[in-house]
């Protein structure tokens, strides 16, 4: 590991407890890539398995920082301990000298002694991180034509935020996984964050399910993002309470559970999903990590 004092900087971990701490990680954030993570304030504060790490200077200034995170995930049915890594960033004077490899040395060594089976991040510098173990896992949405014949179902409530935030936190507690083969069991603030970064976003509540929908229309295409709930709707029910009447069908997460068949189609984004650890291996089958949990 580096020593901070060389770089005129202190390495601190684990500040999220610490407001000024957390508000330094807060600019930095802002500063460098113009998102605001207070807004999970709202919703009751950040992520409290966030573990951060990070270099900050004599005034208090966040000039660096990778953090880490619990992100439980099932594979092929299989519950899997992982952890997610983001807020990976540098202030521009600072780059150049070997901080960000540092920071993610340590965060990497912190999973790996917290007995995490699988590290997942989202980048568009995959090269970056392959000498640390990471390979790219292919992404696949899953396309086809809704089903022709639709049940008679109560239409859904539409849900904003903040003001539906409760209702949605408790769904997101308790709910089952979108798909058996790959999806997260477990994380909150980042369906929370994507819901209030993307305007587009739509959140509706399916009465007869109790289930949340996060989904978009583009033209006749109906984008399904997400399924909360504590368990899944067919896709015809979904459609039904939505009111909608697509021609085409896209789920940002494998269809399995949805009693529907999509083609899998390669996902073209500008990152890429990477892993690391041996539980990786047991992806066998196209997957995709739903646009509600990015990070």
């Amino acid at each position: 590991m580096a020593d901070p004092g060389d770089r005129g900087l202190s390495f601190r971990q684990d500040y999220f407890g610490d407001p000024a701490g957390r508000a330094a990680l807060v600019d930095l954030l802002q500063d460098i890539f113009s998102i605001d993570v207070s807004l999970l304030d709202q919703f009751g504060g950040p992520d409290p398995t966030s573990m951060p790490f990070g270099y900050f200077n004599d005034a208090g200034v966040c000039v660096a920082n990778f953090s880490a995170f619990s992100m439980p995930v099932v594979i092929n049915g299989r519950s899997v301990k992982a952890a997610g890594f983001q807020s990976g960033a540098v202030r521009p004077g600072w780059r150049g000298r070997g901080l960000y490899r540092d920071l993610m040395r340590r965060a990497f060594a912190w999973t790996d002694t917290q007995g995490f089976e699988l590290g997942l991040l989202l980048t568009e510098k995959p090269a970056l991180y392959e000498p640390y173990g990471f390979r790219t896992i292919p992404q696949h949405c899953f396309v086809g034509k809704p089903p022709s014949v639709l049940p008679e179902q109560p239409p859904a409530a539409t849900l904003s935020l903040p003001g539906d935030g409760e209702a949605i936190k408790s769904l997101l507690l308790e709910r089952t996984p979108v798909s058996r083969h790959f999806a997260v069991t477990k994380q909150m603030e980042m369906f929370l964050l994507n819901a209030c970064f993307d305007p587009d976003i739509r959140l509706s509540r399916l009465a007869a399910e109790d289930a949340i929908v996060a989904w978009k229309l583009d033209g006749s295409c109906l984008r399904l993002l997400d399924v909360v709930g504590k368990s899944m709707p067919s896709l015809a029910s979904i459609i039904a309470s939505l009111g909608v009447a697509p021609d085409r069908i896209e789920t940002c997460f494998p269809a399995d559970l949805l009693d529907w068949a999509g083609a899998a189609t390669p996902y073209q984004g500008y990152t890429v999903l990477m892993m690391r650890g041996a539980a990786a291996d047991d992806i066998t089958k196209p997957v995709m990590l739903s646009p509600m949990a990015e990070f």
